[in-house]
């Protein structure tokens, strides 16, 4: 697939980039009402559909299986670990060239083996630059200490009450939003994204782009939305994929 910007009618175009479980996906009905105005959209407006999920890229195939999703323009899969294009196989090499700057995975895991507490995460959730764990909250600050004494700067996100992912320092769903976002030439404004957990939190960050949270959002992003308030940033009534299509009424997105 191009890379390229897609010049259609395009002053209606969006960048639409949603997390999966919890947030497209939970609501069927919700998600085919969604699904159909997206269609639409990028038929009519070359508008671009990204999913952004903490899953591998083996678990997102396993869910396309289950759920009837669009066919999107990327995947960013791994918390930001990794973004694919269409039907690619391999990953963006200019998005793995970057991760790999100063990113030493060994040297990490080194480091943190004398931390008893850190149960790691299946290996069909680990990949070359995302290292999980499942951890009790409590834990976190002598993570932290760990990697910062043994001078490893890396971003740690935590969702779910249990889900440490420890990424490169330049990894994460916002970044990786704002990587693909400037490769295909969208205005901040002209772009939205949707979650619901802790791991989501980086889609909201940034200042300007649009940012829905679905009203099934877990304690960890409402406490942290309530605390950073945000005129670009819709707290939905509705769950999952109704909650998206609330916040892209919202913005005048559709």
């Amino acid at each position: 697939m191009a890379h390229g910007f897609l010049n259609q009618d395009s002053s209606d175009q969006f960048l639409f980039i949603t997390d999966l479980d919890h947030t497209l996906v939970g609501d069927d009905a919700a998600m085919a009402q969604l699904n159909e105005h997206l269609v639409r959209h990028r038929e009519t407006h070359g508008t671009r559909i990204v999913y952004s999920t903490g899953r591998s890229r083996q678990s997102y195939q396993q869910l396309r299986t289950e759920k009837p999703l669009i066919e999107p323009d990327a995947v960013i899969t791994g918390v930001g670990t990794a973004i694919y294009y269409g039907e690619a196989s391999e990953p963006d090499p200019q998005w793995s060239a970057q991760l790999s700057e100063g990113w030493a995975r060994d040297r990490i895991l080194a480091a943190l083996a004398p931390v008893t507490k850190l149960t790691p995460q299946p290996e069909s959730e680990q990949n070359p630059f995302k290292i999980s764990f499942f951890v009790a909250a409590e834990v976190l600050p002598q993570v932290e200490q760990t990697l910062h004494s043994n001078g490893h700067p890396v971003n740690l996100v935590y969702s779910g009450g249990r889900d440490l992912d420890i990424l490169p320092i330049q990894a994460n769903k916002g970044l990786a939003m704002t990587f693909l976002r400037e490769t295909w030439q969208f205005p901040p404004e002209r772009t939205v994204a949707c979650g619901d957990s802790g791991n989501d939190r980086a889609l909201f960050a940034a200042s300007q782009e649009r940012g829905i949270i679905v009203g099934n959002a877990m304690p960890e992003l409402l406490e942290w939305h309530h605390a950073n308030p945000s005129p670009h940033r819709y707290l939905a009534q509705s769950r999952c994929a109704g909650g998206i299509l609330e916040g892209l009424r919202h913005f005048q997105f559709i």
